[in-house]
This record gives C-alpha cells, sequence and structure tokens, in this order.
C-alpha cells in the first residue's frame, strides 16, 4: 500500500483502535491542545493498518501520526504533535 494522501496543512491523521489506552490518551491530549485530526480506525480499515505497518517496520503500533509533510511519529505525545505542527 502507499502512503495515504497527508492530511492538510494544520491538522494531522492519528491511526489508532478503539480499545488501544495509548490512542485515548492522545486523543485527549490533542482535543485539549485544540490540535485538529482526523481519526482512522486501523481495525475497521485494512488499508490503514497496511500503512500503519510500513511506517513502522512491520508492526502494527498504534498510534500512528501523519502528518501533513508524510513524515509520522509512533505513539507520540500530544504535546509533540502540536510542537511538529507549530
Amino acid at each position: 500500500m502507499s502512503t495515504p494522501a497527508p492530511p492538510t496543512a494544520g491538522t494531522v491523521t492519528v491511526f489508532m483502535t478503539s480499545w488501544c489506552p495509548f490512542c485515548r490518551m492522545l486523543r485527549t491530549a490533542l482535543e485539549r491542545q485544540g490540535v485538529d485530526f482526523t481519526e482512522v480506525d486501523v481495525d475497521r480499515r485494512p488499508d490503514a493498518a497496511e500503512f500503519v505497518m510500513l511506517a513502522n517496520g512491520g508492526n502494527r503500533t498504534v498510534p500512528t501520526v501523519l502528518f501533513p509533510d508524510g513524515s509520522t511519529l509512533t505513539n507520540p505525545s500530544g504535546a509533540e504533535v502540536a510542537e511538529r505542527l507549530a
């Protein structure tokens, strides 16, 4: 699978699952900091799971965040995401 289209400037795409505590913590932190993001549930989107594995050396590690420049971070803090967007 190729990399999904990057999000628009000032936003991120967060690849997550509904059951992941780290995903819930990141969602809460991003909401608290006012960061615009789109959630993609890798349990419901096989193509998204493939991208996450591609971004993480074959591991299906969430949360994985896709930035407008096409780069990714795995399991970042909300502060790391906000700083990268600034």
